[in-house]
């Protein structure tokens, strides 16, 4: 019974269990290689329940939503724990440590993304709050692609989307004509799509906005976890990332760039901290990084974020680079062979293929639809039989999927520095298994999304209420 009946019945199969692909067309892949250069995380060797019973190594290609802390990251967590107070006013010793490691923190995250000597670091919850920071400090128009992430799509009060074309190539050129044709402020773009893993040209894009006198901005969500980025070389003018996706998943991310707008904006939060005075009759906010960081900051999640980013700096760029380029070709090159399979893509170019198989530019990221079947009922027997995380839907890029894809949803595998070529094989053998001969157990569809019938997998004691 292939996934398409299954979907279509909801009937329960029962197979032995499968550990090789039942119908692929892929040679056969090389030992695999060991774990990556970020071998040391929180989650490693992690086992999870599996369905019937039994535990599995957990493999985790769902990095692209949330990155696992690493180890080095959790250890400063909780050496810092039993100092946190509250920061910036307190005369007690816990309150100025963590005050300082607060601004230590805020010159690690500028020293990582070269940051000019005056742009600001703004600390925020994540990405998308730090988006909405920057889209109440536009003073004009905002152009943006289709191919965005919600999170860059969304907040932008006057907003103008340019499709994007069959190649980077026609897209940079469709970009310069809208900003020729009628001025904009700003230009904001992802550095990576969080679909197709596709990296776009960050400089050459600020080389077209300033020419036509507007900045750049990017959503470095996905970027920044896997490739170094440079404000100052590159000509970007602010920088947005989360660190729940760079190995520090503690609710901290950053907003990094020119200090003008920001200062002009209104706060980005009323609140403590934000004000220089306040009377009855009106308030003098503060400018710099303090007029939009009201309020008890996350100081373990920045702490956490500057951790995670001198780690990175630590084991090197070319290791990981070459590490999560060896994995992401060989996950491509696996799905190419599996059958009844679409691996989407934005463009048809690459403006630079460092895998020399006409991948082009991405980053460790696999976005599939199937020809028949619900990738949903997919994804969940994946994760409740197989122990391996993946991600089913259009991934908060709604415009971009449609575009992409031919079916409703998608079927994302993402990799990260963690990752070793076990994970991407264990990942291809029980796709193609599932696809053949569908899923072991019987599974329902509930709002919230396909679930197995009968789920006799224990939870942890410290998740039972």
């Amino acid at each position: 019974m292939t996934v398409t009946e299954q979907y279509a019945t909801r009937q329960v199969v029962r197979r032995a269990p499968v550990t090789q692909a039942a119908t692929t067309d892929a040679p056969a892949r090389p030992r695999p290689a060991g774990p990556g250069p970020l071998a040391v995380l929180a989650d490693a060797g992690l086992e999870v329940p599996v369905l019937g019973g039994g535990l599995v190594r957990h493999v985790n290609l769902d990095v692209a939503a949330s990155a696992p802390a690493l180890e080095v990251v959790a250890q400063q967590v909780t050496r810092v724990l039993p100092y946190y107070a509250s920061v910036h006013r307190g005369s007690g010793y816990p309150s100025q440590l963590s005050t300082s490691l607060v601004e230590d923190a805020r010159a690690a995250v500028a020293r990582h993304v070269g940051a000019r000597d005056d742009d600001l670091v703004v600390f925020t919850r994540n990405t998308t709050d730090a988006l909405n920071l920057l889209a109440g400090a536009v003073p004009g128009d905002t152009v943006v692609l289709d191919l965005e992430h919600h999170a860059n799509l969304l907040p932008w009060r006057s907003r103008r989307v340019v499709e994007g074309r069959a190649t980077i190539a026609a897209t940079l050129d469709a970009l310069d004509a809208e900003l020729a044709r009628r001025p904009a402020a700003l230009l904001s773009v992802t550095g990576a799509s969080n679909v197709t893993g596709e990296v776009l040209p960050v400089a050459r894009l600020a080389e077209i906005a300033h020419s036509h006198g507007a900045r750049i901005a990017v959503d470095a969500a996905q970027l920044l976890p896997h490739r170094r980025v440079d404000l100052a070389a590159s000509g970007i003018d602010y920088l947005a990332f989360s660190g729940h996706k760079a190995y520090a998943p503690f609710g901290a991310g950053a907003l990094v760039g020119r200090a003008d707008w920001l200062d002009a904006a209104p706060a980005h939060l009323a609140g403590g901290g934000a004000v220089e005075a306040v009377r009855i009759d009106g308030v003098d906010w503060k400018h710099g990084v303090e007029r939009h960081e009201a309020g008890t900051p996350n100081v373990v999640g920045v702490v956490a974020l500057a951790r995670a980013l001198a780690e990175l700096e630590r084991l090197g760029d070319r290791a990981r680079h070459e590490h999560e380029q060896a994995l992401t070709l060989r996950l491509h090159e696996g799905l190419a062979a599996q059958q009844g399979v679409r691996v989407l893509s934005g463009f048809g170019d690459g403006l630079d293929d460092p895998s020399g198989r006409g991948l082009g530019d991405r980053l460790g990221i696999a976005t599939i639809e199937l020809e028949r079947g619900s990738v949903g009922l997919l994804a969940a027997a994946l994760g409740a039989e197989h122990g391996i995380s993946v991600r089913a839907g259009r991934f908060c890029a709604h415009p971009f999927f449609e575009r992409a894809a031919t079916r409703s949803n998608g079927l994302r595998a993402s990799l990260g520095a963690g990752s070793s070529a076990d994970d991407v094989d264990r990942f291809l053998d029980a796709l193609a298994a599932l696809i053949a001969d569908g899923p072991a157990h019987a599974y329902d569809r509930s709002p919230d999304g396909w679930c197995p019938r009968v789920d006799d997998r224990p939870r942890p004691d410290f998740a039972l209420a």
